[in-house]
């Protein structure tokens, strides 16, 4: 029976390794890439680095614990990967931040991964011993990883207020569901609910983020649906190469075209658009045009 238990345990602690390995590296795939757009921007104006040095803190702590533990190998390797993809996260971040949030990351460090993980080191060598050393350092990962978990109820809230999912990528939330599943039934296995015990929180907050977003997400393709595109008739959107104006990125554009769609969703007109040469041959023949109602977005070309 020990022996049927070891073998899922290892099974389930393998595809729990391979799905945390996606997991890990979701900022650099799922939808709206974190550090491609830093990198994009030159800036990280707008992201906040709380995420990955949390997620660093959390591996070291279950690197600790794995090391205290026997037959837990499998949390070793994963969370040693999470160690070195936080890390080269965190670089990233600090390399491209402005003064200000590079500082502020800067003291994130010193207290959490160094004094923090620093502190909970040495007390627990020097004031516990054996066993109850174990369980010490257990269910402070425990209430660690209840607090990292709750973090979505953030994004929830957010995707409720706004209703839209946008800033929920759904295979994201696949990923997390399926690996708090595969953690949950590894520490389970293992008797170890030190383990199992935030994934049971993880899976239930996986599921409900996946079903906010098929709810939301319905609802924008609703929305897109009944504010199609209209036949453009009497307005005219012009595109000035202006290099005194700020440079707009792929999304603020999408933005700004949507936002004209929804506020003239009601009526019928073309669009003509004159880049360059075109802009003053039109002016000159403006006579033989119809009336148009100018609507004009200054974009930076080039």
């Amino acid at each position: 029976m020990a022996d049927f238990s070891g073998h899922w345990a290892f099974t389930f602690g393998v595809l729990g390794n391979i799905v945390s390995f996606f997991v890990f590296l979701s900022p650099l795939y799922v939808r709206r890439p974190t550090f491609y757009k830093i990198y994009r921007k030159k800036s990280t104006e707008g992201y906040q680095s709380i995420p990955y040095v949390v997620a660093l803190f959390s591996a070291m702590l279950w690197i600790y614990y794995a090391f205290l533990k026997s037959n837990t190998t499998l949390l070793i390797t994963i969370n040693s990967f999470g160690c070195f993809v936080e890390t080269i996260y965190v670089g990233f971040y600090l390399f491209y931040a402005p003064k200000k949030a590079r500082v502020q990351t800067v003291k994130l460090l010193l207290l959490s991964v160094f004094a923090g993980f620093g502190a909970i080191v040495l007390v627990t060598q020097f004031l516990f011993k054996g066993v109850v050393r174990v369980q010490v350092v257990g269910w402070i990962c425990l209430v660690f990883s209840l607090c990292v978990f709750v973090s979505p109820l953030c994004i929830m809230r957010q995707v409720i207020k706004t209703k839209s999912a946008e800033y929920m990528p759904f295979f994201l939330s696949v990923f997390l569901t399926l690996s708090a599943v595969m953690w949950f039934f590894y520490g389970l296995l293992l008797k170890d609910f030190n383990i199992a015990i935030p994934n049971v929180l993880g899976f239930i907050l996986g599921i409900l983020q996946m079903v906010l977003y098929v709810m939301y997400n319905k609802k924008e393709e609703v929305i897109v649906k009944e504010h199609k595109f209209p036949e453009l008739q009497n307005h005219v959107i012009i595109l000035h190469n202006d290099k005194n104006l700020p440079e707009l990125t792929e999304e603020q554009i999408i933005d700004i075209v949507k936002l004209a769609s929804l506020i003239s969703c009601t009526e019928k007109f073309n669009v003509a658009s004159y880049l360059h040469e075109n802009v003053a041959e039109v002016a000159k023949d403006h006579r033989k045009l119809p009336k148009l109602q100018p609507v004009e977005i200054n974009l930076r070309l080039g």
